[in-house]
């Protein structure tokens, strides 16, 4: 296993994150403890988890399975490099509850407690805002941090779908009250959406963010989708379905598919392997609902694409470019 500095911080990551969002909804607790086996005896060390997996009347589910799984011992908890998210409100069912999301100081205080919890263990490593909270004024969220930094209940902390403009302005008030800041950024980045590249990584990239992509695979567009179509007579649904029925990109899937089968590659793993390829990357996260796809993923971490497959790839896939560029002059 190959490992990298988390961005601009001494913690060292394994190249590719186990997400778990399918443990629970998808995968059970069994199965979903064999998986996070198998990623530690392969040497994958940095797990990824939100309080709200689980979904609906079942969110925290997935964290409770993670917990379980730590407390089997085995230095399981001593070994992961745990990030969690919150944002999500996580209040009891039916209406919604004022001060149970978002990224208040008082839902900040709750949500890790509960986290704590859940996850059968006393810190979190990278605590992680799942999401831009627009009504709470930076100072306030880093008060809150800051107060869960001296209780040792996390160590560092990340943003998820955070644009290039509130990566600046949260480091930038970080600062001003002689904090760390976010250490690593978790965005939609892969092969058929590469927007990231305009603001997101080079904001990341600047301000020494470790950029963790989720969905490397497109919700499994470019996992050899239209290949299973043909073959397994399996439709495509969820995120995919919906990517496909945009133009062009039915048409740049299948091109990909032909080139890769050209190559006698696997198409879900050279879309990990070029993440991979990119820079101000840490990692992309992996999702596995089964112990073979979770093998998958870690084919990847040996394959090399040749500069000629990354310019084909590059002209199936064109980038936006850089800002302004991509938009102006």
């Amino acid at each position: 296993m190959e490992y990298t500095q988390l961005g601009r911080t001494g913690l060292k990551v394994s190249r590719l994150v186990l997400g778990t969002m399918n443990f629970g909804p998808q995968t059970g607790e069994a199965d979903s403890h064999t998986i996070m086996d198998a990623a530690l005896d392969a040497g994958l060390n940095f797990f990824d988890t939100a309080n709200v997996y689980g979904w609906g009347e079942n969110k925290g589910r997935t964290e409770e399975i993670i917990g379980s799984w730590f407390a089997q011992g085995g230095d399981r908890r001593d070994k992961v490099v745990l990030a969690t998210k919150m944002y999500a409100n996580m209040g009891p069912d039916g209406p919604a509850w004022p001060n149970h999301d978002k990224l208040s100081a008082l839902n900040i205080r709750r949500a890790v407690d509960a986290s704590l919890k859940r996850l059968k263990t006393d810190y979190i490593d990278v605590y992680q805002f799942h999401h831009v909270d627009r009504d709470t004024p930076a100072d306030e969220i880093w008060q809150a941090i800051d107060v869960l930094l001296q209780q040792g209940k996390i160590l560092y902390a990340g943003s998820s779908n955070f644009p290039g403009w509130k990566i600046a302005q949260m480091n930038e008030a970080a600062a001003r009250r002689a904090m760390v800041g976010l250490v690593s950024e978790q965005c939609l980045y892969n092969l058929a959406e590469r927007r990231a590249e305009m603001e997101v990584i080079p904001a990341a990239q600047a301000y020494g963010l470790g950029v963790i992509p989720w969905s490397p695979l497109h919700g499994g567009l470019l996992g050899g989708v239209l290949k299973k179509e043909v073959e397994g007579g399996r439709r495509t649904s969820g995120r995919a379905a919906d990517a496909l029925a945009k133009a062009p990109l039915r048409a740049q899937v299948q091109a990909y598919e032909n080139l890769l089968d050209k190559h006698g590659l696997e198409p879900g793993e050279v879309a990990l392997a070029w993440l991979l390829t990119r820079p101000g990357i840490t990692g992309p996260i992996v999702g596995p609902r089964t112990l073979s796809q979770l093998e998958s993923a870690l084919r990847a971490l040996d394959l090399e694409l040749s500069e000629e497959l990354l310019a084909d790839l590059d002209t199936i896939f064109p980038g936006p470019g850089p800002a302004p560029e991509a938009f102006a002059w």
